[in-house]
């Protein structure tokens, strides 16, 4: 195995610093804190921290604050977007990465503050300007959202 061989099969991995150069998205919606395995070309495993400070927790609901699913979605959509940035080598091209579809998403249990939510995603077909992934969020290896969606790759709005 050469160098270049070896290198390129260790996951790569982000703290926030790096997840914010990769990503556009700030506060309240950042949903990635980091990215404990990315394998280029392959797949990603990113982590959101949900803290009960969520603003939307005061809404969803109060009593029984749970994560909603569309942001459970959004989640693992971001986590695609970082993936899908450094497979196309789109560092720094302020390229945005917009959903096009989603596809058979389920939830399967409720998200509650004071968990790590693992956010695993890989691709399914993946082209210049349109990729395909499935993706799935967790709490110590329980489902809690899988999802297969369809994102593409484009230009910032002009100004």
């Amino acid at each position: 195995m050469s160098d270049d061989t070896a290198a390129a099969a260790v996951p790569l991995t982000y703290d926030i610093r790096k997840v914010l150069a990769a990503l556009p998205h700030r506060y309240p919606l950042l949903l990635v804190d980091r990215v404990a395995a990315l394998n280029i070309g392959e797949d990603i495993h990113a982590v959101k921290a949900v803290s009960f400070n969520e603003a939307f927790f005061q809404g969803h609901f109060p009593g029984r604050p749970i994560m909603p699913g569309v942001l459970q979605i959004e989640a693992l959509a971001q986590a695609a977007a970082i993936l899908a940035i450094e497979t196309l080598e789109l560092a720094g091209s302020n390229k945005l990465v917009y959903f096009m579809s989603i596809e058979d998403a389920k939830f399967r249990a409720p998200v509650e503050p004071g968990v790590l939510l693992d956010l695993k995603v890989g691709f399914i077909q993946k082209r210049a300007r349109v990729c395909k992934f499935w993706g799935k969020a967790e709490i110590d290896d329980k489902v809690t959202c899988e999802v297969n969606f369809t994102a593409m790759i484009a230009d910032p709005p002009k100004d």
